[in-house]
């Protein structure tokens, strides 16, 4: 065999191999300080039990998340600011994963005293946002707010010791594994952050 061909050989084998042995830190504090190994599975954080209301008017619960890789977000449905692009971003992550029934995006609405199921299903239908693959959840603030803050450190350090007085608005999106752990955080108005979730997103699925 021509040494060239064995040495490209050698090489597609150490690709694939550094790929697949890829892995993701965990998260259990809101500094995002990198966990590489989980030492008791059953104490370390993780996303709480919770209710919500989907753009369906379907109950949207925790149950709703199991064995799911999801990523979420906060932003409200008249926002003129940051969550447009964010909306926009997390759409080329619906039509990436569009087919991947192990995705599931999750949006949450920082003002549900205005978005309504009626406002997020006009919201949905307006965006092209595809029910199999993205809910817009809504329900009481103080539920939303502590997930956001508390749970999945949507604020990271500034919002954890916050309460739902203090208006929640961030560019953060959070990615959640099937156990419903923290595994990553990225700009939600970043293209290239939004590039980087998506190798996540893949090698997540691969462990």
């Amino acid at each position: 065999m021509n040494i060239k061909v064995i040495i490209i050989f050698i090489c597609l084998i150490l690709i694939s191999c550094k790929e697949k042995a890829r892995k993701l830190p965990y998260y259990s504090t809101s500094d995002f300080t990198p966990i590489w190994e989980i030492n008791n599975k059953e104490n370390f954080h993780k996303i709480r039990a919770f209710n919500l209301i989907d753009q369906h008017g379907k109950a949207f619960t925790e149950k709703n998340i199991d064995n799911k890789i999801c990523v979420v977000d906060f932003i409200f449905t008249s926002c003129a600011g940051i969550c447009p692009k964010m909306t926009t971003n997390m759409l080329l992550l619906q039509d990436k994963f569009l087919k991947d029934e192990n995705i599931l995006l999750l949006t949450h609405s920082v003002t549900p005293e205005n978005d309504s199921v009626s406002v997020l299903a006009a919201y949905a239908k307006h965006k092209n946002i595809q029910y199999n693959r993205w809910r817009l959840l809504t329900g009481e603030k103080s539920e939303i707010y502590d997930l956001g803050r508390k749970y999945y450190f949507v604020e990271e350090d500034l919002g954890e010791k916050r309460d739902s007085s203090i208006f929640l608005h961030t560019e953060n999106l959070v990615l959640i594994d099937k156990d419903k752990r923290i595994r990553g955080i990225y700009n939600g108005i970043d293209k290239s952050s939004i590039s980087t979730l998506i190798d996540d997103i893949e090698a997540l699925e691969k462990e």
